[in-house]
């Protein structure tokens, strides 16, 4: 699924687990409570996703683009984020245990 167009995708609840979504474009897709459990979204375009109450363990979103992304009560434990715009976020109730956050801008992020 690199490069793949899910632009405006209702993947709600959806099992991603281990998908191949590099380049992909998620753009207002809504992927509330989905599970994407170590799926490659490096350089994926994210803007305005829904990921509420999503469970990305060990997901690579390095590079990634996820511009008014919504990441509340979203399980990141073990993510690459690195390089991840995350400024403004709003992340509330989210875990990044063990989650690579180097070079990412957590500025304003709540």
């Amino acid at each position: 699924l690199s490069n793949a167009n899910l632009s405006k995708a209702n993947l709600i609840e959806a099992n991603l687990s281990e998908a191949y979504l590099a380049h992909a474009n998620l753009d207002q897709a809504d992927l509330t409570g989905a599970t994407l459990t170590r799926t490659d979204l490096s350089k994926a375009s994210m803007s305005r996703t829904i990921l509420t109450r999503a469970v990305l363990h060990g997901a690579v979103l390095a590079g990634a683009s996820i511009a008014d992304a919504v990441l509340a009560g979203a399980d990141l434990s073990g993510c690459n984020l690195s390089r991840l715009d995350l400024q403004g976020r709003d992340m509330k109730g989210a875990a990044f245990s063990k989650a690579n956050l180097s070079n990412a801008n957590l500025s304003n992020a709540n």
